[in-house]
């Protein structure tokens, strides 16, 4: 029996800067935020949250608008929402 290495990670599955390589989902913008689902729906609805976009009828958010968004906020000196 030989022992085998384990494989690297897949690149495309490993975080960039804290967020996922993938587009985000209300629940996880909810989730990072850690408010309530409603909440976020009430951000895009007043223009408050990070901006998302719809694929059909799905709501998704790309995380480097979500990183911008963060930035912007910090740099103003606002309350995420």
């Amino acid at each position: 029996m030989s022992a085998t290495a384990p494989s690297p990670a897949d690149p495309r599955a490993t975080l960039r800067s804290g967020l996922p390589d993938r587009y985000l989902t209300p629940d996880d913008i909810a989730e990072m935020f850690e408010v309530p689902k409603e909440t976020v729906y009430q951000w895009r609805r007043k223009r408050l949250g990070p901006p998302g976009f719809r694929i059909g009828k799905h709501l998704r958010y790309d995380p480097a608008d979500v990183r911008a968004y963060v930035a912007r906020r910090k740099a103003d000196g606002q309350r995420i929402a």
